[in-house]
């Protein structure tokens, strides 16, 4: 991959969206779309982005039965994304349901622990595990039940590369160096560079271009440090 950084287009017009992908495109390497933009906008809105012609990485984080998991992923077929996200907490036949449904040019990878949560938040639902470790048993059982990597935050990231060799990591809640500590709803944060050096496949960037006071030069400021 020749430039690893995917904006986040969650923005809620669809203009607006597709004139900000269409104003870095050069400095991006692809496009998530997240829950909030496939709800407000559905296929119709995969569409029109993927008219800009960057791979399209649709972040559903999809959590339920193994057969309705599978229904999900067969319906997107048509939108033709390059990666999609499920729960790896959904299990593993959930998983390996998943992976069976998906397009044969589409990497399925299970979320792991959520970039916004932390000790405290887990031991709330009833995880006693540290986000660490409970990020490694999970990229264990998404690896086990065949996916092609997983979502983790960048602080995880190398142990995971360093049990799963071949993995295909995504990792979100990224900010610039400038910026680390300005993490609003992320608590577990790191900067492109630092999850690039450990492993990370993939760099899902969104605030610190798309409300940058110039999304253009901070795509471009973004993609010189990698």
């Amino acid at each position: 991959m020749t430039n690893p950084v995917y904006l986040a287009l969650d923005l809620p017009r669809l203009d607006a969206a597709i004139a900000l992908a269409q104003k870095v495109r050069g400095h991006i390497g692809g496009i998530k779309l997240g829950l909030e933009f496939f709800c407000a906008h559905g296929h119709h809105g995969v569409h029109e982005v993927a008219k800009i012609g960057l791979p399209i990485f649709l972040d559903l984080k999809l959590h339920d039965i193994p057969n309705t998991v599978a229904a999900a992923m067969q319906a997107i077929h048509v939108l033709q994304p390059a990666i999609v996200t499920v729960h790896a907490s959904g299990g593993r036949a959930m998983m390996e349901d998943a992976k069976a449904a998906a397009g044969d040019h589409c990497k399925v990878v299970g979320v792991t622990v959520l970039t916004s949560l932390d000790a405290g938040d887990l031991a709330s639902v009833g995880v006693s595990n540290a986000p660490h470790d409970q990020v490694l048993r999970l990229a264990d059982l998404a690896r086990e039940a065949g996916l092609d990597g997983v979502v983790c935050s960048g602080h995880e990231v190398g142990d995971v590369h360093k049990r799963w060799k071949d993995a295909f990591i995504v990792v979100p809640g990224l900010r610039t160096a400038g910026t680390v500590t300005a993490s609003g709803d992320q608590k577990r944060i790191v900067t492109p560079r630092a999850a690039r050096d450990a492993g990370a496949s993939v760099l899902v960037i969104g605030r610190p271009i798309s409300r940058a006071d110039d999304p253009l030069t901070a795509a471009r400021a973004i993609e010189g440090t990698l």
